[in-house]
């Protein structure tokens, strides 16, 4: 059974996602586009647009444009925007890297790319050296040794250089890497702008809207939902280079942000953290959590901390990402929600490939504007995860209610087989985070002789917190297979970027 969208279809005009966003940026003379959170910087929709042009232009000068890859490695920041799309409204592609990679993580995706230039920052250039071999270094300011993002401005350009926007690839994101190698995700300039009018249509951006971005932009959740869907339809973005949570409450409540955008971690520490009582937090009307699941029991713990809603959102990277969110107009808690516009998906049998029947669990695929291109040079991974008609399998086991409200139920390959039972780590860690012994939690499988796996739970503790006693907690609240044969405490839960637990990262 194909399930679609409630949501009107989207139209497309064929811009870039550069050409969509300066439409976003001319509809607001003088309006400040973006702010430096630490630092209070302000950056006109004016100034962002001529940086945009003028480093196009110097970028073409220098002969860079379709077909050629540039690199970022810089915390959020306004000029991070204006690399992104001088880049793309250049012709050329971007390719995002995580900030926190050592040199030969950044090596790897600067070769495997094809990068021929990676723009930084100078607290980063000793790395960026490091990896570069002989491809040339940007910053971001100055730095000695590197190429002033200064020096390659040039005149501005008029026009976007032509692409064709449902086959040139904008960006050039890389997966997780939480299975296998890091990919390169071919994402073309359709995917995106289908993605901005499909989050506008959900999310209700208005003209002034400012939103805290914590979420880094090298990862395509920060990058789609907040950067470029906030520039693209009127809206402010504040930045943060990196999340601390003082200061995310004072620059929420210091520019009055109608939406948080989130991940799971965050809820729970806005759930549990005694300092979320010394803000003002009344301007906060809605919040969404995406790039992991978020639990119904934290999630119902936040609204009653804070009043204020939570609502999910689901997506991968080679979704652009989204394709499911929770309609802001209801509150369904545990549900990802319904597909997003223009989206039909599925729920699969993995084993058979057939769908399953209505209210069954499969695997949940998807099909849109806004699915990928692709793996970069990857075609045996591409044709494993996209079938020839569109369908993008996203390795999630998911369920559908009778309004067409999909619920996650866990990854397929992260599934703990206990005696033929199926052990769900995301169930298991929902149960720990109702225990206020428990701050944060992952649960991953292990061998076992007797059983061929056991879950085993990985918990930060509260002050005071027993192992006994996190496990008499649980003892009430799940079946006794999906009990953790033992639980380890340790300082922190290890996590990607956006949010996802690092679960291959656990010890054993």
């Amino acid at each position: 059974m194909i399930y679609t969208s409630p949501y009107p279809p989207i139209s497309l005009r064929g811009e870039s996602i550069t050409e969509r966003v300066l439409r976003g940026l001319a509809g607001g003379p003088g309006r400040v586009a973006m702010i430096d959170g630490p630092s209070g910087r302000e950056v006109t929709t004016e100034a962002l647009e001529v940086g945009i042009r003028r480093l196009a232009g110097g970028l073409a000068a220098r002969g860079l444009g379709k077909g050629d890859v540039v690199a970022i490695l810089a915390p959020n920041c306004p000029d991070y925007a204006v690399v992104f799309h001088g880049v793309a409204f250049a012709g050329a592609t971007v390719t995002t890297i995580n900030p926190t990679y050592t040199a030969p993580e950044v090596a790897h995706q600067l070769q495997d790319s094809g990068a021929r230039l990676l723009v930084t920052i100078p607290a980063f250039l000793e790395t960026a050296k490091a990896a570069a071999g002989g491809i040339e270094v940007a910053v971001i300011g100055e730095a000695e040794g590197a190429t002033p993002l200064a020096a390659l401005m040039g005149a501005p350009l008029a026009a976007q250089v032509p692409v064709d926007d449902a086959a040139d690839v904008a960006v050039l994101p890389y997966s997780s890497g939480t299975t296998g190698l890091p990919k390169g995700v071919r994402l073309t300039h359709r995917n995106l702008v289908a993605n901005v009018e499909q989050c506008q249509v959900c999310f209700q951006v208005q003209t002034g809207d400012r939103v805290v971005a914590f979420l880094p932009f090298f990862h395509i959740y920060g990058q789609t939902v907040l950067m470029n869907v906030y520039l693209a339809t009127g809206g402010t973005v504040v930045t943060m280079p990196r999340f601390d949570l003082e200061q995310f409450l004072t620059l929420c409540s210091r520019h009055a942000t109608p939406t948080m955008f989130i991940a799971p971690p965050v809820a729970v520490a806005l759930a549990k953290h005694p300092m979320v009582d010394q803000f003002d937090l009344s301007p906060v009307k809605r919040l969404v959590s995406g790039a992991a699941p978020l639990s119904a029991e934290v999630a119902e713990a936040v609204t009653r901390r804070t009043g204020v809603q939570s609502r999910q959102g689901y997506g991968m990277t080679e979704m652009s990402p989204v394709s499911h969110s929770v309609p802001f107009a209801t509150s369904v808690p545990g549900a990802i929600g319904v597909a997003v516009a223009s989206t039909e998906f599925r729920i699969v049998d993995p084993a058979t490939g057939a769908d399953v029947e209505p209210g069954g669990e499969g695997e949940l695929w998807v099909r849109g504007p806004q699915v990928m291109a692709g793996y970069h040079n990857r075609p045996d991974a591409t044709a494993a995860t996209l079938t020839q008609d569109g369908w993008l399998k996203t390795g999630d086991l998911a369920q559908v209610d009778g309004q067409g409200n999909v619920f996650i139920r866990d990854r397929l390959k992260e599934l703990i087989k206990v005696s033929g039972f199926q052990v769900a780590p995301a169930e298991v860690e929902a149960a720990l985070l109702t225990s206020p012994m428990v701050k944060d939690a992952a649960v991953r499988g292990v061998p076992d002789d007797e059983t061929g796996e056991v879950p085993v739970a990985f918990v930060v503790p509260a002050e005071g917190a027993e192992g006994a006693a996190i496990r008499a907690h649980l003892a009430g609240q799940l079946a006794h297979y999906k009990l953790p044969k033992r639980i380890t405490f340790i300082e922190a839960i290890p996590k990607s970027a956006s949010g996802k637990i690092l679960r291959r990262m656990l010890p054993v």
